[in-house]
Parts: C-alpha cells; sequence; structure tokens
C-alpha cells in the first residue's frame, strides 16, 4: 500500500510518502512561504531522493479541512490534479484527526487546536482506547469551529487529563491556563503542528475501510464560510432590510 499525503492547511506545509509500514520521506516546512511555492517542490524533492516514481501509488490523501481557506484550496487542487493524472483515488482525511493522531497511544484526552480567528478555534477531542494488545482511535467530540471557552467547558465536563496542540494554542494559551480546570499538557514542538506522516498512516486505516473518493469528487471541508462571503451575506441582509 502506497500512499502520498499533502497538508497545507495550516501555516505548516507538509508532504510525505507511505508504503506499506515505512515512512519512505517526510518534507515540512513551517516558513513565510506560500504552499504554492512549496509544495510541487517538496514533492519532487522526495520523490526524488527515494527514487519514488508516483505511477506507483494507490492513493493520494489530503488533510481536508477545516482550515485556511487558501492552503486548503492549494493543497485540494495539488491533490486533485495528482489523483486524476494518476488515476488514483482520493482518500480525505480531516485536519484535525490528523493532528491528534500524531499523538498515537497518549492516554489522555487530545485537543488540537488552529486558530479559526472571529474569537473561534478549529478543534475536535480524540483518544487512544487499549483493548489487549489493540488500540483504537477515537472521535470524542468532532472536528467543530467554536470558541475556545465552549470547547474548554467540555474538556472539565469529561474530567480527563487533556493534552493540547497546534496553532491555536499559543495565540490562547492565557484563557487555556485560567480556565482549564483538569490536568493538562502541551504538546512537545516535534509533535504540534500538522504532520503528514501522520496523516498518511490515518489515511491507510480509512482506505482500508473504503473511505476514499474518486479525484474529480473531492472537495475541501471549510466547516464555515470564508470572510468574503460571510461579508457579501451581511450586504444582502442590509439591503433586505
Amino acid at each position: 500500500m502506497k500512499i502520498a499525503a499533502i497538508d497545507s492547511s495550516g501555516l505548516v506545509a507538509s508532504v510525505a510518502i507511505l508504503d506499506g509500514d515505512t515512512i519512505l520521506a517526510q518534507y515540512s516546512v513551517n516558513y513565510k512561504k506560500t504552499h504554492s511555492q512549496t509544495l510541487l517542490p517538496m514533492l519532487a524533492e522526495i520523490t526524488q531522493m527515494t527514487e519514488f516514481e508516483l505511477a506507483g501509488l494507490d492513493a493520494v490523501a489530503i488533510a481536508k479541512g477545516p482550515g485556511s481557506f487558501t492552503g486548503l484550496r492549494i493543497g485540494s487542487a495539488t491533490a486533485k490534479g495528482m489523483g486524476q493524472a494518476l488515476d488514483k483515488p482520493i482518500i480525505e482525511v480531516p485536519t484535525l484527526d490528523a493532528m491528534a493522531f500524531q499523538l498515537y497511544g497518549v492516554e489522555r484526552v487530545i485537543c488540537p487546536m488552529m486558530d479559526a480567528r472571529r474569537g473561534q478555534v478549529y478543534t475536535g477531542l480524540y483518544c487512544f482506547k487499549r483493548s489487549g494488545d489493540q488500540t483504537e482511535f477515537c472521535v470524542l467530540e468532532p472536528q467543530c469551529a467554536v470558541s475556545v471557552e465552549e470547547i474548554i467547558a467540555k474538556i472539565n465536563e469529561m474530567g480527563r487529563p487533556v493534552i493540547y496542540l497546534g496553532d491555536g494554542v499559543p495565540v490562547h494559551e492565557e484563557v487555556l491556563r485560567a480556565k482549564t480546570e483538569v490536568d493538562y499538557e502541551l504538546a512537545p514542538p516535534c509533535c504540534n503542528r500538522q504532520n503528514a506522516a501522520a496523516l498518511a498512516t490515518l489515511a491507510m486505516t480509512y482506505y482500508k475501510e473504503g473511505r476514499f473518493v474518486p479525484a474529480a469528487d473531492h472537495r475541501p471541508d471549510y466547516l464555515r464560510l470564508s470572510q468574503a462571503e460571510r461579508e457579501r451575506l451581511e450586504k444582502e441582509g442590509k439591503k433586505d432590510v
């Protein structure tokens, strides 16, 4: 099973190639460049370094959102173009699911958090359940766009230790420290942002479960309207009044 994974949902641009149970290559950049500048050169670099032929892929995995509207469009266009050119399906992985999955085996509730502005974060709640020699990835609260206070309230209600990660953490750290009532910690730098290797690994599970779509059918999931769309609706509302 060979998967190329792409995540451009946030500030980080990350690509990876998974071959069976081995990550052949991963390339991540968290710097002041646009994803349109980074994704294709990064893919070219890792395929050249590993002598990997994209024609040998079984599928292309993409962080389908939520996240940056521009970043999601660029990543989706790249994945969709690859899928259509190679006649391969797209494995759509929710952004927050993939972020949480990189903390595999953590016993705490996992709360990835992306800054969504307008007083909100993109977030969700996850955990790993162990039964014998099996570990199951569980979605406790599907990804959503809510206020920081709302997700903290749900965490406090659960009463379980939590670990926070994502670019929304430093933005809202003061609120997290003031209002989180359960024991909590922050994920270290090595696993606190988007990671295409984790995305590819989770995508393999989704593929085996039949959770993939034809490349032509792929659409990013923004979770909420863009600023331009909101402004247009506000103007239309005023006109109606």
